[in-house]
């Protein structure tokens, strides 16, 4: 079952709860369905009896409690139990052989799609302006919100609020553009925390991939650092950990090959893979959301939080000593390449290279 899969089953208890006249709401166009956050458990959580509660006018714990029973008599569905914690968040575990069918449509998903997994039509028909200060993070971060934007079908156009052109360097080290420059064009939109002028220097310093990186990955109401952590080459560094991450998958797949193996999804035979299997489902939504409140730095973050999952699954993808590859090798093959696609396509939003050797 993947998430769009629960999502339905979720949405399809209300309106069983509603049909019975368990609970008097309107029906919710589309439910979301999560990876769990703190205090949570299993493979997924949704808050949708906190959003039904009050229209329904009962408490939270009750609305939870009537739609973790529909839920249950739709063990059929794949759904292998389901925990209320928290003031009502409903935390469902797939059964075992459902979320090993749901591994294999997923990585098969990813590898299909490849850099586009998770685009949408969230803004489809949307016609927006993003117009910046002038200022080089600005810029930076108007130029990947229309990348984001774009992936969810609209029509973008960027411009920068300045009396002169955007000066050279920025736009050389940076990639920080616009498609027009111009003053009193329109209300400026686009106004993250500014690099302060005396540390201009050292952003451009930084480099393209780095520069970048540090302008994007705090929320925009933070003040960006720029000073060299964003350059070494080891785990402190958040975007080392993404590339490092990416070019250890390019690399199994070389290996791979060389071993007369590729990859087929299916299961993993270890559910030490659930923390990655739970992240690479949350891309869609993650880019949706990241578009949708103009906040680069949830992409940045997500990146990293796929990044940290698929590292411990790399040492057992190939097969070690005298063992021959199997359909688990196989199959954490698929996982591993999936994740790769996943982060590279993510960093290309941000406009950030994905090196295959690092």
């Amino acid at each position: 079952m993947t998430p769009v899969e629960l999502s339905r089953t979720v949405l399809c208890a209300v309106r069983r709860a509603v049909d019975a006249g368990e609970l008097s709401v309107p029906v919710p166009e589309r439910v979301v369905v999560a990876p769990p956050g703190p205090g949570g458990c299993g493979d997924y959580a949704t808050g949708i009896a906190l959003q039904l509660a009050r229209p329904a006018g009962q408490s939270t714990l009750r609305v939870a409690d009537v739609l973790r029973d529909h839920l249950m008599a739709m063990a059929a569905d794949g759904i292998g139990s389901v925990v209320v914690t928290g003031p009502g968040f409903l935390n469902i575990s797939l059964r075992d052989a459902d979320a090993g069918a749901a591994a294999r449509r997923l990585a098969e998903q990813i590898l299909r799609d490849g850099p586009r997994y998770g685009y949408g039509q969230d803004a489809a028909g949307q016609v927006l302006s993003l117009h910046c200060a002038a200022e080089p993070r600005a810029l930076v971060v108007g130029d990947v919100l229309a990348r984001l934007l774009r992936a969810q079908g609209a029509l973008v156009r960027t411009s920068c609020e300045s009396r002169g052109p955007i000066p050279p360097r920025w736009e050389a080290v940076l990639g920080a553009r616009a498609d027009a420059v111009g003053e009193g064009m329109l209300d400026v939109n686009v106004r993250p925390v500014p690099v302060p002028a005396a540390d201009t220097a050292a952003l451009l310093a930084l480099g393209r991939d780095a520069g970048r990186w540090a302008l994007l990955h705090p929320a925009g109401h933070d003040r960006p650092r720029v000073g060299g952590e964003h350059l070494v080459q080891r785990e402190s560094n958040p975007l080392f950990r993404i590339r490092y991450a990416h070019a250890r998958t390019r690399a199994l797949h070389r290996n791979a090959a060389d071993l007369g193996f590729a990859a087929l999804p299916g299961a993993t035979g270890t559910a030490a893979t659930r923390p990655l299997l739970a992240a690479l489902a949350d891309h869609p939504r993650l880019l949706a959301r990241a578009a949708r409140h103009r906040a680069p730095d949830r992409l940045a973050r997500h990146l990293v939080t796929v990044a940290d999952a698929v590292l411990p699954l790399l040492p057992d993808v190939l097969p070690r000593g005298e063992e021959k590859p199997s359909a688990a090798h196989r199959a954490r093959l698929a996982l591993a390449e999936a994740a790769g696609t996943v982060l590279a396509g993510g960093l290309s939003l941000l406009g950030i290279d994905a090196p295959d050797h690092l």
